[in-house]
């Protein structure tokens, strides 16, 4: 048996006890991701459905990643004062952002806005509740392609609902109209629900609906479906067509949810969470919870999101400036 010459085996202890020393503090902490709670904000009320949603996901996550999932409902300015608050939060994997499409159309809408999309980088898609194109029961069409032509025939006489400047719904509704070159009277209201009335009784004759909000009425016959603004029809009104069906694929948008983080994060901590993301949408729980909030699955990696934020910052920004739309004051 050959000894250790007793200088040699020294040396070797000695290198052997700075190796963790060597290792950058980074790359000890992405291995120990997470090692304490982390904080989700919902730049939107708590109860909504983006705070609901993402409690969908953050539960299954802090189940997978054995560590607690604090969603941090932090409203106001559109979104504009949680999404800077995770925007200024250390890049590190312990703040996460519930992004929607205002991450990407508030710094377009608001030029004072104290974010940006760049600020963010993406961690996981989610999913999204549908819209519905619908029309007063007394507005004689039947399909989309119908409703374009009655429209063109009447330039600045019916009305289109508004629940406000820069809402999916709101920018949806433009898309469609850059599209479609149609001129609508806007007319604004505070909120979905308030506008639901109007067109029902034939006051305004044209809106966009979230899909679970028109449902009931949709069913009752006071609003009349035209469309569905999603790449797959939904299950409870299996008769709408999609928008791409009735001959506007163009005019395909979703109001996304899913979950980033702050420009920087290691990559290694991102493609982590990104497949617990993934993962937990696979799960019967999480996927029957979003069903029944009217959220169609859209799952997508973090690669999928950056690209996704891409696309949108490209697509919203030609139809604001094409449109002339401008934040509130």
């Amino acid at each position: 048996m050959t000894r250790t010459d007793p200088d040699r085996r020294r040396l070797l202890l000695a290198a052997a006890a700075t190796l963790p020393a060597a290792l950058p503090a980074a790359a000890i902490a992405q291995d120990a991701w997470p090692s304490r709670p982390v904080r989700t904000i919902v730049p939107f009320p708590a109860g909504g459905v983006v705070d609901l949603v993402i409690r969908a996901v953050t539960d299954r996550l802090a189940v997978a990643l054995k560590q607690p999932f604090v969603v941090e409902p932090r409203p106001g300015a559109n979104g504009n004062i949680g999404t800077e608050a995770a925007a200024r939060s250390a890049p590190d994997g312990y703040t996460l952002l519930a992004a929607t499409p205002a991450t990407v159309t508030q710094p377009l809408l608001s030029p004072n806005a104290r974010f940006r999309t760049a600020d963010f980088v993406g961690a996981g898609l989610i999913g999204a509740p549908p819209n519905v194109f619908v029309v007063a029961p007394s507005v004689p069409v039947r399909t989309l392609a119908e409703f374009v032509e009655y429209a063109r025939a009447r330039p600045g006489k019916l009305g289109v609902t508004n629940p406000g400047v820069g809402t999916s719904n709101h920018l949806g509704q433009e898309l469609f109209f850059s599209l479609t070159r149609l001129e609508l009277v806007d007319v604004r209201y505070p909120g979905q629900p308030q506008m639901i009335p109007d067109v029902a009784s034939g006051q305004v004759q044209f809106s966009l609906v979230t899909a679970a909000l028109a449902l009931p009425h949709v069913r009752d016959a006071r609003l009349r479906a035209l469309a569905i603004s999603a790449p797959r029809r939904w299950s409870e009104l299996p008769d709408v067509p999609t928008v791409a069906e009735a001959g506007f694929p163009e005019a395909m948008f979703l109001p996304w949810y899913g979950l980033a983080v702050p420009a920087g994060t290691p990559r290694p901590i991102v493609r982590r969470l990104s497949d617990e993301i993934v993962a937990a949408l696979a799960t019967p729980e999480v996927a029957q919870r979003l069903d029944k909030m009217g959220t169609q699955l859209t799952p997508g990696s973090a690669e999928d999101f950056d690209a996704l934020l891409a696309s949108e910052t490209a697509r919203w920004s030609r139809v604001i400036r094409e449109r002339n739309i401008r934040a509130e004051s």
